[in-house]
């Protein structure tokens, strides 16, 4: 076999100008793997390219594309050639292979290299990267790495040595084990799964993050519900990466459009307001033909949602027991939610047969792993806008029992149901209405829930010039067109709401309820006395300011008082 003619010149050439090339671009990490065959370095580089966005420089190739194919498909003519390649250059040429790669990325790319084989290239590649690298050796049982021998002898493109053994009789490979001295991270993998070798390797380089950022806002409701979260949350979804949506179609968010409102009953409420990257959590109950017409409406592509696939699929059996026992006793909304809800919690003992998201055909463009996606938003510093459904008056554990929803609207319940831990947040904001409102009762026998001092609309007109017959049309519930009743502030259950959610900030609905005038203030010192008055108790109340206030619905209709 010939090798290219003049490689040991070229490499000296490439040493004189190493140093003045590199401070054109540099890595912001070279990940270097070591390690007798079949430790798992190939595994291990192939899944930090997949999660982690590495760019990868096999040395193989390396050398195969060197030889330029005057080499034998076999790993010995591999390792011969590699070895003259070392002799030639002093292990150089790994780290011109490098250099060659790192010219061609971004300043902030992370590299691997899939591998080095002696000292003298680790040394080549720390004298041109310095700090900046990161040796990581992986090693085995001789037992363990001569069985994984076994597997890659079945699939290897190169004809491989009849035994582990004879491999390791390859001068370099006899020295590949000293390299564990000098290595940064040692990983040993008999024990180990190839999901557990990545964790460990990414968790010892950093690539999960050093830190819990807090990058996550997240948005609910301080009363029954209703209370206008879908216009605070579409005015504030411009400022993240990725909305997140929890809950179920038994809750719409009225977004305000001109001719006509747009009602978000699953997607998170900023969807046709920006580009933010949309997903449904795992905790969320889904109505498949309510969702598709919401997908189909918003113009939403298949790279821009993505929907857990644990997320809960509503059956029409869901729908028709609720119907059935739930809308005439308690005012449910009977969209099957709190069914299918109680059947994923008995996990598949009572029938129709328990169907995920990643069981829905026509959702498979849209099914990922939430969990994925959301570790590479925090590694990366992405914001993140978390819209919670309904109100605390509302919440299963919390509310006037039985008269709730089928599942924890809290704060606390809202990050469990996409899968988001307290330390990421940042920003809590609660949203609440002058005069609370619940849905009407089912009839004159049965009750929709506690109230502690029901008003009329008659009463809400006079106090703020509305007339009484104009609010009753705007009061209708967004699911289910029902009437709302309306009751005095609440402060007990405002105290309670700020007790369980821990808000940072107070978002204020629906100000122009205390006085019609407040629908011209475009200012905070333009509001009513009345309504400033109102609002600075509510911080005493909250140990929070109001940080938005609503005056009316229309794209110019909130105060913004925030300080971040």
């Amino acid at each position: 076999m010939s090798y290219p003619a003049g490689l040991a010149l070229r490499t000296r050439r490439r040493r004189l100008s190493f140093r003045n090339r590199l401070e054109l671009r540099v890595a912001k990490r070279i990940i270097v793997l070591s390690g007798r065959v079949s430790a798992g370095k190939s595994t291990l580089a192939d899944a930090l390219e997949e999660q982690f966005d590495a760019n990868v420089l096999n040395t193989k190739k390396v050398i195969t594309d060197t030889a330029k194919g005057k080499l034998d498909a076999e790993r010995g003519a591999l390792q011969r050639f590699g070895d003259v390649l070392d002799d030639k250059t002093d292990g150089e040429w790994v780290a011109n292979a490098l250099t060659r790669l790192v010219e061609s990325l971004p300043a902030d790319a992370v590299v691997v290299v899939d591998s080095v084989r002696i000292t003298e290239q680790v040394d080549a590649i720390r004298r041109a990267y310095g700090p900046r690298v990161v040796h990581v050796h992986l090693d085995a049982d001789l037992t363990v790495l001569a069985e994984r021998y076994k597997r890659k002898q079945r699939q290897s493109k190169f004809r491989e040595f009849n035994s582990y053994s004879q491999l390791s009789n390859n001068k370099t490979e006899m020295r590949v084990e000293l390299l564990a001295k000098t290595a940064d991270v040692l990983i040993k993998t008999d024990n180990c799964t190839k999901a557990d070798v990545v964790v460990r390797a990414a968790s010892r380089l950093g690539l999960y993050g050093r830190e819990h950022r807090q990058l996550v806002d997240v948005l609910v409701g301080g009363a029954y519900g209703s209370e206008g979260k879908g216009h605070i949350a579409s005015y504030l979804a411009p400022e993240y990466d990725i909305l997140i949506r929890v809950g179920g179609p038994n809750a719409g968010h009225k977004v305000f459009e001109d001719p006509a409102p747009y009602v978000h009953y699953l997607l998170p409420s900023g969807t046709r307001r920006c580009n933010a990257a949309l997903m449904i959590a795992p905790g969320a109950v889904l109505s498949v033909p309510q969702l598709l017409q919401e997908i189909a409406d918003c113009h939403v592509s298949k790279d821009r949602l993505a929907i857990d696939p644990h997320a809960m699929i509503i059956e029409e059996e869901d729908r028709k027991f609720e119907e059935s026992t739930l809308v005439g006793s308690i005012g449910s909304t009977g969209q099957g939610v709190g069914a299918a809800t109680a059947r994923k919690i008995l996990r598949g003992a009572v029938p129709p047969a328990i169907r995920l998201a990643k069981n829905a055909a026509e959702l498979k463009h849209f099914v990922r792993d939430t969990r994925s996606i959301l570790d590479k938003a925090f590694r990366d510093g992405k914001k993140v806008f978390l819209e919670g459904t309904q109100g605390v008056g509302l919440s299963l554990h919390h509310g006037s029992y039985p008269h709730v929803t089928s599942r924890d609207t809290t704060v606390s319940g809202c990050l469990s149901e996409a899968g988001i831990p307290p330390s990421r947040v940042r920003k809590v904001v609660m949203v609440c209405r002058t005069y609370p409102i619940r849905v009407k009762s089912p009839s004159r026998k049965r009750s929709s829930g506690f109230m502690a001092q029901p008003l009329t609309w008659d009463d809400v007109a006079a106090r703020s010039g509305y007339n009484a017959r104009e609010l009753e049309r705007a009061e209708h519930t967004s699911t289910t067109n029902k009437l709302r009743r309306v009751g005095e502030f609440e402060w007990d259950l405002f105290r309670r709401a700020v007790s369980l959610n821990g808000p940072t900030d107070i978002a204020l609905s629906f100000a122009d309820y205390i006085n019609r005038g407040n629908t011209e203030a475009r200012r905070f010192d333009q509001l009513t006395l009345e309504t400033i008055r109102f609002i600075e108790e509510l911080e005493r109340v909250a140990f929070a300011p109001v940080s938005l206030i609503s005056t009316r619905f229309n794209y110019r209709s909130i105060i913004d008082r925030r300080s971040w």
